[in-house]
């Protein structure tokens, strides 16, 4: 009857002992993935950085229209100038846009970027094409992080 106890034990820990090899053999998977992008569905076209760098040496022709929320600007960071105008408001927004400049619409990734850019074409506004500030940053652009105003002196 003593013997009917180690047989078990032994057979379970070499039941284990083979599960620690098997998990130990398996290819770990990558703790973080490199971001992916969505296919571009927009006619709008995606810009990337040169055409974005050109776009901002003739300031005099150009709006960036940034179609994000505040506390994205604030976390992401976001074009020295810009013209903000989130994409839900923007049907309501088209009559404070400037005609006469080259738009470039801007989100995080350019998607909402394209759709901005799709929408104001429609409407007759020259849109040189969407682009998103993390792919410009990644791309070696400068992107700027508004700073919150020093306090007021006493």
């Amino acid at each position: 009857m003593k013997l009917l106890p180690l047989l078990l034990a032994l057979s379970l820990s070499a039941g284990a002992a083979t599960v620690f090899a098997q998990a130990a053999a398996t290819p770990a998977t990558p703790a973080a993935s490199a971001y992916v992008p969505k296919p571009w569905v927009y006619k709008t076209p995606k810009l990337n950085k040169a055409q974005v760098d050109a776009l901002l040496a003739q300031p005099e022709k150009l709006l960036i229209l940034d179609v994000r929320r505040p506390d994205e600007i604030a976390k992401w960071g976001g074009f020295q100038a810009y013209l903000n105008v989130q994409l839900e408001d923007l049907p309501h927004a088209v009559a404070f846009i400037p005609r006469d400049r080259l738009i470039v619409p801007v989100s995080i990734r350019a998607n909402r970027g394209g759709d901005a850019g799709d929408f104001l074409t429609a409407l007759g506004f020259k849109v040189a094409g969407a682009t998103g500030t993390e792919d410009y940053r990644e791309a070696g652009g400068t992107i700027y992080k508004p700073q919150p105003p020093a306090p007021a002196a006493k």
